[in-house]
């Protein structure tokens, strides 16, 4: 059976009483709201919908909601936001997870300067160099970068001391302007693949989709839809947590299925891309975030 392709959220909004939605690919690009996603986050709250922005980006939930304040995207337009950052920063704060309670004090920050929002209200310490750390805090490359070649030497370092990783963004790439950058999971892939302990938080861990579903006030699942433009951690992460799931095709994925940004895809070229995802399959897919 083919994909169904959506014309626009209109098309089932009335089959959900809950949204979860990505951000990066779905409402905005990193820098302005995508074309109808205003109007789409206005007709749902219109219609009383519940909504929570979902983000997988390693920052407190409180810098999201200024971002897109800042892009015009206004705070009475949507619900609750949770991110992974915010996620990390709790793990913190409460220590009542065994692994992150093991951790220690110090550690070897990977990520720019303003990703050390993370830390504030933390008794944690950030070291230069990993023979002092505990552990590593991975946010991602210092910028937009297209390789993470320069990180190699210092993530080779801490997987010669089995230094445990924190991912705080298990996102791989990010859109930003129409162009692929790396992500904090990118960097946590490779230092797996040396045979080092990785913990991440957010999608698509099933954990951080309870949590939304507390946000969204504990409503049937059933009833849930999530929007993402990504397999690995969209689509994944709302399978596995049991809610029906939306693919948002002019995201990460558009240069693979041939299309734009709010343009209706070939469902046959998202067939095809759903094969190459181990068959992760979403419920339906559309062009962009448009009523």
């Amino acid at each position: 059976m083919t994909i169904p392709v959506l014309s626009g959220l209109r098309d089932v909004a009335d089959r959900y009483d809950g949204f979860i939605l990505d951000l990066w690919g779905v409402i905005h690009d990193g820098v302005t709201p995508y074309p109808g996603a205003v109007e789409t986050l206005t007709r749902l709250r219109r219609l009383g919908k519940r909504t929570v922005m979902l983000s997988n980006a390693p920052r407190r939930a409180y810098v999201l909601v200024e971002m897109m304040e800042s892009m015009g995207i206004g705070r009475d337009l949507y619900g609750e936001v949770m991110s992974s950052g915010e996620a990390v920063h709790l793990e913190f704060a409460r220590r009542t997870d065994p692994w992150f309670a093991a951790l220690g004090r110090r550690c070897v920050h990977i990520g720019s300067a303003a990703d050390r929002v993370i830390f504030h209200g933390l008794s944690l310490e950030c070291v230069d160099d990993v023979a002092d750390a505990d552990f590593v805090m991975n946010t991602g490359p210092d910028g937009f970068i297209e390789t993470m070649d320069r990180y190699i030497p210092l993530l080779d370092a801490a997987a010669a001391r089995r230094l445990p990783m924190v991912c705080a963004n298990p996102d791989l790439v990010v859109m930003r302007r129409g162009r692929r950058y790396v992500c904090a999971g990118t960097l946590a892939q490779y230092y797996q693949a040396k045979g080092c302990e990785v913990r991440y938080r957010g999608k698509p861990d099933p954990a951080i989709y309870k949590v939304c579903l507390e946000l969204l006030g504990a409503p049937d699942r059933r009833r849930v839809l999530a929007v993402g433009d990504a397999f690995h951690t969209d689509i994944a992460g709302a399978g596995c947590a049991g809610m029906d799931s939306l693919f948002c095709t002019g995201g990460i994925h558009a240069a693979e299925i041939g299309t734009h940004y709010g343009d209706r895809p070939d469902p046959d070229r998202v067939e095809a891309l759903i094969a190459v995802h181990d068959g992760l399959r979403p419920t339906a897919a559309i062009g962009g975030f448009i009523w």
